[in-house]
């Protein structure tokens, strides 16, 4: 059985999968960065990258107006959870669920006192004066939550003592809440942790990076792996950085676009689809369940969907989908009815 992160791998190396489990911007065009990278090759893997990525560090201190000594370089974002929970090792933490798994796994591994709760709790009852860290991600996986800057700096500011690392892998799937990396500078309890993966079409290349005070970043290059983030991967991000324009994402299409499936799917009496403002969204089936909604689609239409049941908060009933555009998703919502119609 194909699950989680196989599922994504499985569809990405099957071009005849319709693959609407990624959450990985589809219609990125990367052939010059392919170029570049090509070019750079020999060289590349004849010498060691830099211990620390300190080429890239420095760009990102530029663009954002922060000193190198705010900014880690990882191996991806996950490799960032997983440097933060080894760097404070046992503390207390709070996670909102539904939320990524690595965030509670990368704690658990470091012997955190992990605690839950749903992020549709009002936030006024979440036991912040209990924990040392908290995370939060805006836009949220698996449900497309977004959390209003307003509140998000009422929530920090309230808590102080709480560190609050904030995921952004996908802060440019919505075109509200848009925070800054050096919002650090003026909340040094907000840590954020950024990737290049989804908005720029790369998650092979594992590239990523924190952002937080110089007292959370010195604590964190205690524990940071040298050479851990490969030549390859630091010279896309810092292609990236020299040529936005190459890279834009059409979010505002893709919303729509979001919009439009997430309307033809609640024609359907045996759907409830539930709100997002991004690019993905849950849907929780009211018969059936995801596991045989996933696999009808995957065997009879060759259609690749999210079941969302590994999620905390969440049960055999939910599955997450990301948009594409108007004709797949249209062929999506044409598998989908005929799953219904065949399901008693």
């Amino acid at each position: 059985m194909i699950n989680g992160h196989g599922e994504e791998y499985f569809a990405e190396n099957n071009p005849a999968i319709l693959n609407f489990s990624s959450t990985v911007w589809y219609g990125g065009d990367n052939q010059l960065l392919f170029e570049h990278l090509i070019q750079l090759l020999p060289e590349s893997i004849q010498h060691y990258p830099e211990a620390d990525g300190a080429t890239l560090r420095k760009m990102i201190a530029r663009r954002h107006e922060l000193s190198e000594n705010n900014i880690v370089i990882t191996n991806g974002p996950v490799s960032a959870f997983y440097l933060i929970a080894q760097a404070f090792a046992g503390k207390k933490v709070l996670i909102p669920v539904p939320s990524f798994s690595e965030y509670e796994e990368a704690m658990r591994l470091y012997d955190f006192n992990i605690r839950l709760v749903s992020n549709l709790a009002p936030i006024e009852e979440w036991p912040l004066d209990e924990v040392d860290f908290c995370f939060l991600s805006t836009p949220n996986n698996p449900d497309g939550r977004i959390m209003s800057h307003a509140e998000l700096i009422r929530l920090v500011s309230k808590h102080p003592k709480v560190n609050f690392i904030i995921d952004q892998a996908y802060a440019n799937y919505t075109t509200t809440n848009l925070l800054k990396p050096g919002i650090s500078k003026q909340y040094p309890n907000i840590i954020t942790v950024w990737s290049f993966s989804h908005t720029y079409s790369i998650p092979g290349l594992r590239i990523g990076y924190i952002v937080a005070n110089k007292n959370i970043t010195e604590q964190l290059s205690k524990y940071l792996i040298p050479w851990s983030v490969n030549t390859l991967a630091i010279e896309a991000a810092k292609y990236i950085l020299i040529h936005p324009a190459q890279f834009t994402l059409p979010i505002r299409k893709w919303q729509r676009a979001t919009q439009e499936l997430m309307s033809k799917l609640r024609t359907f009496d045996d759907l409830e689809v539930i709100p997002s403002e991004t690019t993905f969204f849950l849907v929780r089936l009211k018969k059936g369940t995801a596991a045989q909604l996933r696999m009808y689609l995957l065997n009879t239409h060759n259609i690749l969907i999210r079941d969302a049941s590994g999620f905390h908060g969440l049960n055999e009933s939910y599955v997450r989908i990301t948009a594409r555009d108007e004709e797949k998703n249209n062929i999506l919502v044409g598998a989908i009815e005929q799953w219904l119609n065949e399901t008693k």
